[in-house]
């Protein structure tokens, strides 16, 4: 059971994060040249399209911590210190990315917003993006594993 759920987990994990770190990175770029091109409604609907992208996969990437937690109870490591500061990331990445990230996508979607937004956008984009980062080596070097990797 614990290689199936670990499977889900790190699939979930790739399907549902990456789309959202590759799609918001891209957002404020976008934005920009939304703002700089008021008419050009190609450039409206890459912005709208990238954060349709973000919102759709946030909710699709719930799944990564609940089979996180449920392969970490099966393989009895829950108490261990590398996973409870993974689990403190991924914690403090869902907050940026509910509360600094998707709220400024929608506003620049909306037409409020300028290029200062868009710099603030890009760095909590690239905070998200580094907690994720942190994570993932996390999950894969797991100080103080047995596995000898």
């Amino acid at each position: 059971m614990t290689k199936f759920l670990l499977a889900v987990h790190v699939i979930a994990a790739i399907v549902a994060v990456g789309p959202v770190t590759v799609a918001a990175s891209m957002f404020p770029p976008a934005a920009r040249r939304a703002l700089a091109a008021p008419d050009d409604e190609r450039a409206l609907a890459t912005t709208r399209l990238l954060h349709r992208i973000c919102q759709v996969y946030t909710l699709v990437g719930v799944a990564v911590p609940v089979f996180g937690f449920a392969t970490a109870s099966d393989m009895g490591v829950l108490g261990d210190t590398w996973l409870i500061v993974s689990i403190a990331l991924t914690a403090l990445a869902a907050v940026v990315l509910g509360a600094l990230v998707l709220p400024r996508q929608s506003a620049l979607v909306e037409g409020a917003g300028d290029r200062q937004a868009t710099v603030r956008l890009a760095m909590f984009t690239g905070i998200f993006n580094l907690l994720w980062a942190t994570v993932t080596v996390l999950m894969i070097v797991r100080p103080g594993s047995t596995t000898g990797a």
